[in-house]
C-alpha cells in the first residue's frame, strides 16, 4: 500500500517533530538536564545592545548566537560575553564548548579566543560556508 505524505511547513509541525526526537533521545542519554544560558546588555531605555544565547548540556556549552551592536563592536563586549558564558558553563560542570559561524561572521574572533575549527560545511547555503568550532574549557580532572 503506497503512503501519501502531506506537506506541512508550519512551526507547530516542526516543533512537534523536534519534541518527538527529544522524547526518544531522553530515553538514551545519561544526562537529562539541558539548561538555557542567556546574557544580555541593554541601555537605560531597555534597548538591546549585545547578547548571547546558549545552553549547557552535560559536558557541553552549546553557543547558539552571539551578537554585538555596531556601536559597541571593537570594544571587547563580545569577548566579555563569551568569557561570562564560559565561566557560567564551567560552574555548571561543562568541559567543552561548541558553536558554528558563517564565513562572513566571526571565525577569527573565535579562533583568537581558543576555538578550533573542526569541520567546514562548504557551499552553504550556496557559495559560502559554515564553520563548526570547539574549545576545551577546562581539563578533565582525575582522582589519582
Amino acid at each position: 500500500m503506497p503512503l501519501t505524505f502531506a506537506h506541512d511547513n508550519s512551526d507547530t509541525f516542526a516543533d512537534a517533530i523536534k519534541q518527538k526526537i527529544a522524547e526518544f533521545n531522553w530515553q538514551h542519554w545519561e544526562v537529562s538536564e539541558r539548561l538555557p544560558l542567556g546574557l544580555k546588555l541593554e541601555n537605560e531605555q531597555g534597548v538591546l545592545l549585545a547578547g548571547l544565547s546558549a545552553r549547557t548540556f552535560g559536558n557541553w556549552l552549546m553557543i547558539d548566537n552571539l551578537w554585538v551592536s555596531d556601536a559597541l563592536r571593537g570594544q571587547r563586549v563580545g569577548s566579555q560575553l563569551l568569557d561570562e558564558a564560559e565561566k557560567t558553563a564551567k560552574e555548571r560542570g561543562c568541559i567543552y564548548a561548541v558553536l558554528d559561524t558563517l564565513n562572513f561572521q566571526a571565525k577569527p574572533f573565535y579562533e583568537a579566543r581558543g576555538y578550533q575549527l573542526q569541520w567546514t560545511q562548504e557551499q552553504y547555503p550556496k557559495t559560502g560556508c559554515k564553520y563548526f568550532m570547539t574549545k576545551t574549557l577546562s581539563s578533565v580532572q582525575t582522582n589519582i
